[in-house]
């Protein structure tokens, strides 16, 4: 089964590193490789152009991939989003030049010039507000060219607005809210490969942020460490081998824990260990 990645661009490098930390790691580094062999051996990997990964997954030929929710609608292809990934996250918005004094979509001039490589969103989204403007299509970065007055807006992605700044530009309006996503083609979204990918991105995703606990605590104790003691359900209690004392374990949130392990020591609580979480699957 083949799974594309990012090629290129901002998604790229948060890609590997999920896929990665899943476990899935590439058995080749050669550049000029078109399928790479993984640690799973029911999965390569092949390297496309994020906006072109939409239309190679629902080609049938790859089974799923990662990419944009923004090149998913641009593309208007026939993928299901099986799963929402923590990176990416930004918005599609129209931005003009702070110069322009233009406040609102509604203050463009007819027949406005916008710049973007969304042009099927432009499109769509301008038509629907019965705004009549140009569409200029560009592949490359298009903050520059209001300023070469190529363009009088632009409709592109913003993540921290930065970029927007330093090239004197304002976003007017938000199109568009997108993050990365997981997208499979519609016959593979109950597929046991789509199962399990997803089931160790979401365990990674819940490990976040947790850790597990260990504690041994005395017998007479047991009761006000426990109460003291956060747990997913209930922590897991066992008595030891010997002496009249048990070991108790948990999986707690990691900003507790500098209050929690003084509370659990008050309470009685010793030899406490605290641990990473790699995965959590509930």
């Amino acid at each position: 089964m083949l799974l594309a990645v990012p090629s290129k661009g901002r998604l790229q490098e948060p890609a590997l590193k999920l896929l990665e930390a899943v476990g899935i790691r590439p058995l080749a580094s050669d550049e000029r490789a078109l399928v790479i062999p993984t640690t799973w051996p029911d999965l390569n990997i092949i390297k496309a152009r994020p906006e072109d990964i939409p239309y190679i997954v629902e080609s049938g030929r790859v089974w799923a991939g990662i990419t944009g929710h923004d090149y998913v609608v641009e593309s208007g292809t026939n993928v299901a989003e099986a799963l929402e990934l923590n990176f990416g996250r930004g918005k599609l918005v129209v931005a003009v030049p702070k110069s322009s004094g233009i406040k609102t979509v509604d203050e463009l001039p007819p027949g406005a010039r916008v710049a973007t490589k969304f042009v099927n969103i432009a499109y769509s989204y301008f038509a629907e507000l019965g705004k009549r403007v140009r569409v200029v299509k560009v592949t490359g970065s298009v903050e520059v060219l209001p300023q070469l007055g190529i363009a009088d807006a632009i409709l592109d992605v913003m993540a921290t607005g930065t970029t927007l700044e330093v090239h004197g530009l304002t976003p007017i309006a938000t199109v568009l809210e997108t993050s990365a996503r997981l997208v499979v083609h519609p016959s593979y979204v109950e597929h046991e490969l789509t199962r399990k990918l997803t089931t160790f991105i979401q365990g990674y995703y819940a490990a976040q942020g947790r850790k597990m606990i260990f504690l041994n605590v005395p017998a007479d104790k047991l009761n006000d460490v426990l109460a003291a003691l956060p747990a997913m359900e209930a922590p897991s209690v066992t008595p030891l081998a010997k002496g009249n004392t048990y070991e108790v374990f948990s999986v707690v949130p990691e900003d507790l824990l500098p209050d929690l392990v003084l509370k659990l020591k008050a309470a009685g609580a010793k030899d406490i260990v605290i641990t990473s979480i790699e995965k959590l699957i509930t």
